[in-house]
């Protein structure tokens, strides 16, 4: 259904502008008003504004509104708010019980006119493990308590009783109650916006305005879709380590192609579901949003992202499927899956498209938590994600220490020394991480923490034995790794994923998340270039001269000119052919050992 009601382009921009500044106002009343530093200081969360058929407008996720609404047989009515954690009632919208999820609709007059959302990811939500994202969970129902879509708001009525049940499941219940709270008023103030756009310009028009919205980002995404997708199909496969549990690694294949203007994403190929708790459960909406978003970001940011495009994408995700488990599979961390989801995508886009193609990146949401009690008995409970190198790209280098999400950031060492017994005595880049490239790939960080107090850490990462790829010539990037010190001065590494390890008060943790990808030819890098990242503490000075063919004194860090130039020389009369894609050693031996066949076969630079 779509309304008609005169409305100009000045109109049009205003109400756009008006929607945008109220999606950015909900993070700001969600921050100063939530408790958790994952939320508070992270920004792990995420809004949108809807219209009133449940189409996201605004914000920085797709939407789940309808399958929502028809759980409940009234509607959902004013001074009704809508509290869900369970990723299997959702279509997968939201991946994990962690994130909770609320929804409000918003009327004007007595008519439906849209509804506002917002989730956030909460400290813990019980389990066996503090913070709820335990490595060996097999079934969701390991993972902590699942919330079916409740009102826990009716009329404007607060539900104690179900919050009060809820609330008993986690171990942090203070910080789940105020997030939740600060979640609601978030989603209160988009409301408001929204009624008061409505009576500045009347309910026909601002509706239209949605369409017209809508409508324009279909519009746009259509040119990329012919001007980017080719209609001979691409495949290109990546993998994602393990699953906690001892198995892996796992393919995930795309394969793309268009027909007219509608384009075709395939993940046939991808591995079946994994015993541990790496699958994502992703809806086809949900599907088409991530592509669509990437291609919006890659190839033209100024498009206003909402869900105006879906009808012109076809997405197969194989049932049963790492993309499309069955229930009661365990997703609790997911974000290895998720995000390799991206590398995939730029993956397949980019081997017809050099000029916008990036590399990989570090593909998970690196994640700690410390917990256990302080010396005075009190109970605590750090949890922290962490973040690495995003890829090289044809503009320049990858960024150092990034979060794929791009209004994450991260948890100041102050804040974590003031509330935790725990020391940071490191925060810096990850040496010989960034993947070397004409435009190097970002590092990636190296955090280490001493403990204060004995207690227990939990872990969950990924890319330890899966380089992120380099492109066109650049190499692949670092992989991750985690190496307890022990007080003593032992050192033990640590799996990429791996809950209840004990550590006592002196003991060290050293967390190194992956880099990216390179983008280019490294041997084309500006040697100044080269030298101020050894400078930096980025490159190393073997890495500089045998990835690189820069000659540097060890003591001046000076660039031998003429050195540098022959060596470079003599390197690329050695190498031959230069591959379009570096997977790195170990995935080359996947590659070969699954018998894995793709488009970049046979590419070189």
């Amino acid at each position: 259904m779509t309304t008609h009601a005169p409305l100009d382009t000045i109109t049009l921009d205003i109400i756009e502008n008006a929607l945008k500044n109220a999606r950015f106002e909900m993070d700001a009343v969600l921050y100063r008003a939530a408790m958790s530093p994952i939320v508070r200081e992270q920004h792990d969360e995420f809004p949108m504004i809807c219209d009133r058929f449940g189409r996201m407008v605004v914000g920085q996720f797709g939407s789940h509104i309808p399958s929502i609404v028809e759980y409940f047989k009234d509607g959902i009515l004013p001074g009704d708010v809508v509290l869900l954690s369970d990723p299997y009632l959702c279509a997968g919208s939201i991946s994990h019980v962690n994130d909770w999820l609320v929804i409000i609709p918003v009327y004007f007059h007595g008519d439906l006119v849209g509804y506002t959302s917002m989730f956030g990811h909460m400290m813990d939500v019980g389990g066996p493990v503090p913070g709820s994202q335990p490595a060996a969970a097999r079934t969701i129902f390991g993972e902590g308590i699942k919330i079916p879509p409740v009102k826990i708001y009716e009329g404007g009525k607060l539900n104690r009783t179900a919050l009060d049940v809820i609330l008993n499941n986690t171990r942090t219940p203070e910080m789940n109650e105020t997030d939740l709270m600060a979640l609601i008023a978030g989603c209160r103030t988009a409301e408001k916006r929204v009624v008061e756009l409505c009576e500045r310009f009347g309910q026909e028009r601002y509706l239209s305005a949605l369409d017209s919205l809508l409508e324009r980002t279909r519009n746009a995404m259509k040119q990329l879709i012919v001007k980017m997708i080719p209609e001979n199909k691409i495949s290109f496969v990546d993998f994602v380590d393990d699953d906690g549990l001892g198995n892996g690694p796992f393919v995930m294949k795309l394969t793309i192609w268009r027909e007219g203007e509608k384009a075709f994403f395939d993940f046939t190929g991808t591995d079946g579901q994994a015993l541990g708790p790496i699958n994502f459960h992703i809806n086809e909406g949900l599907a088409k949003l991530f592509i669509g978003v990437y291609m919006i970001m890659a190839y033209d940011p100024q498009i206003l992202f909402n869900d105006g495009f879906y009808d012109l994408f076809e997405v197969v995700l194989p049932e049963g499927s790492l993309l499309n488990p069955k229930f009661p599979a365990a997703v609790g961390n997911r974000l290895n899956t998720h995000t390799r989801l991206f590398d995939v995508i730029s993956g397949a886009l980019g081997i017809n498209n050099p000029q916008l193609a990036m590399a990989a990146g570090y593909g998970t949401s690196p994640y700690f938590v410390y917990s256990g009690n302080d010396p005075e008995g009190r109970y605590f409970q750090m949890v922290e994600l962490l973040y690495g190198g995003v890829p090289g790209r044809p503009i320049g280098d990858g960024l150092d220490g990034h979060s794929w999400w791009p209004l994450f950031t991260a948890t100041p060492a102050e804040y974590n020394e003031c509330y935790y017994p725990v020391r940071v005595d490191k925060y810096d880049t990850a040496l010989d991480t960034a993947g070397p490239g004409k435009h190097r790939g970002g590092a990636g960080i190296e955090k280490v923490y001493t403990f204060l107090s004995d207690g227990e850490v939990s872990i969950n990462d990924d890319r330890a034995v899966s380089h992120p790829w380099g492109i066109f010539g650049g190499k692949c990037g670092g992989l991750s790794s985690k190496t307890l010190v022990r007080h003593d001065g032992t050192e033990e590494s640590l799996e990429s994923k791996k809950d209840f390890v004990r550590v006592s008060a002196g003991d060290q943790l050293v967390y190194r998340t992956a880099g990216a990808g390179g983008w280019g030819d490294p041997l084309d890098r500006p040697a100044d270039r080269v030298r101020f990242d050894v400078i930096a503490g980025i490159v190393s000075m073997d890495s500089a001269k045998e990835d690189y063919g820069v000659v540097m004194d060890a003591s001046s860090f000076e660039v031998d000119v003429e050195e540098t130039e022959l060596l470079r020389r003599e390197m690329r009369a050695e190498r031959g052919n230069v591959p379009a894609f570096h997977f790195g050693p170990l995935v080359d031996e996947y590659r070969k050992q699954r018998g894995v066949q793709d488009s970049t076969d046979g590419m070189y630079v």
